[in-house]
């Protein structure tokens, strides 16, 4: 049981698509059906739960940049912001490039259609009735958008107003999001992935989606490294150093995130990496752990990637003008997703399906895309925090006057067994 449970996400992911493309053309009808029936059944909570962990995250994470390090907390989450959107931006035209000719009509419009592999659920779980005799209707409580703009009101008066119980309601409402991510949703994603693959091996799409995602694979890759270099230069231009010695600096953070898959986990290397580049100790110990939290560039690069190369294989509008929105809003996404693995694939979840139409097959392909390079772009997310301290830095002249956040807000009790849970920006 030890050795099951020390396995990593990966390599259950690893193993759900290998088991799933082997077996699918040798499955018996019944058992297919069993997969298809829990793929259904995961796919309905997702979508009843993907709201809420809009809500769950984005308000706290908005109601706190009315606390920290007065405007300067703005200041670095704006900066945060503009480089995941801009990383977002090198993604969708360098996929545009290099994916438009090799999957356009790739021959999987009909992704997701059951009929081709002879399987089907024997019931499914639906957000909305669509006449079928066995289907369950689960309908969330609140569409994506309104759990959008609802969080934004919410989180933007509590900035205004300061209320301490509505915040730290706020608050262990994301502890029970992030448990939510961590302990239901997590651990259900292999088998919702087997059963993913298992119908595309059964249809005979599984080999071709596997050689496609290999070229997006290089490519996001790349763009990572690609990323943190122009990152690096803007930090260089603004400091006045050496980009190459600087991003240099850093490796002992990026490799040691290429192992931990943790940003949080990451913080103490990052900060000390962070030290070499001349950042003072109060701007390294403000930034770091936040940036941890809220820039996510390298998860940006991935999940556009990835939705891009799915779109052109399944026939969607790739258009600048369709996709451009989509990039905006996740990275309000990234910059609250929880610092779990597969968290920020998971808080994206409903922007997928709501702004680019996603439907169950495609969120699964883009669960186990992302996975599966998750350790590089947590390297890139933690990297690239370096940059963001040398920046503001250089906007303080290394001056930082951080207010530490009232502990009694942001400390949630726990059940008997378990360490109350700290949720601080530094």
């Amino acid at each position: 049981m030890k050795l099951l449970r020390s396995i990593p996400l990966l390599g259950w992911i690893i193993f759900a698509i290998v088991l799933g493309i082997l077996l699918g053309p040798v499955m018996p009808a019944w058992l297919g059906a069993v997969f298809l029936t829990y793929n259904s059944v995961f796919s309905g909570f997702l979508g009843f739960a993907v709201p809420l962990i809009i809500l769950g995250l984005v308000t706290p994470a908005i109601a706190e940049l009315g606390k920290g390090a007065g405007r300067w907390l703005g200041v670095t989450a704006a900066i945060a912001y503009g480089s995941t959107v801009a990383a977002g931006l090198l993604a969708y035209f360098v996929s545009r490039w290099l994916f438009s000719a090799s999957m356009a009509g790739g021959g999987l419009r009909e992704l997701g259609d059951a009929g081709g592999s002879g399987f089907a659920p024997y019931f499914t779980v639906t957000a909305a009735p669509d006449g079928a005799a066995t289907e369950i209707v689960l309908a969330p409580v609140i569409d994506v958008m309104s759990a959008l703009v609802l969080a934004f009101v919410i989180g933007i008066g509590l900035t205004a107003f300061r209320s301490r119980v509505i915040f730290r309601g706020a608050v262990e409402f994301r502890t029970i999001i992030e448990s939510l991510i961590r302990r239901i949703i997590v651990p259900a994603l292999p088998l919702f992935i087997f059963g993913i693959f298992m119908d595309l091996s059964a249809s005979g799409a599984a080999l071709e989606v596997v050689g496609k995602f290999l070229l997006v694979v290089i490519v996001s890759f790349v763009l990572t490294l690609v990323v943190l270099l122009l990152q690096y230069s803007v930090a260089g231009a603004m400091s006045g150093g050496n980009p190459l010695r600087a991003l240099w600096n850093m490796r002992d953070a990026y490799f040691t995130a290429l192992g931990t898959s943790s940003s949080a986990a990451t913080i103490p290397v990052t900060l000390a990496s962070a030290k070499k580049n001349g950042v003072s100790d109060s701007v390294a110990g403000f930034v770091v752990p936040l940036c941890a939290t809220i820039h996510l560039s390298g998860s940006m690069v991935k999940i556009t990637c990835f939705s891009i190369a799915v779109l052109l294989l399944t026939g969607g509008d790739v258009t600048f003008g369709a996709y451009f929105p989509f990039i905006l809003m996740l990275g309000v996404m990234m910059v609250a997703a929880p610092g779990v693995p597969g968290g920020a694939i998971a808080a994206a979840a409903g922007l997928l399906v709501q702004m680019l139409g996603f439907g169950e097959m495609e969120v699964g392909l883009m669960f186990a895309a992302y996975i599966a390079l998750d350790s590089f772009g947590t390297a890139t997310n933690v990297t690239g925090d370096g940059a963001i301290a040398m920046i503001v830095n250089r906007l303080t002249r290394g001056r930082l006057g951080a207010q530490a956040q009232d502990a009694g807000d942001e400390t949630v009790d726990m059940v008997d067994g378990e360490a109350d849970q700290r949720h601080s920006l530094g």
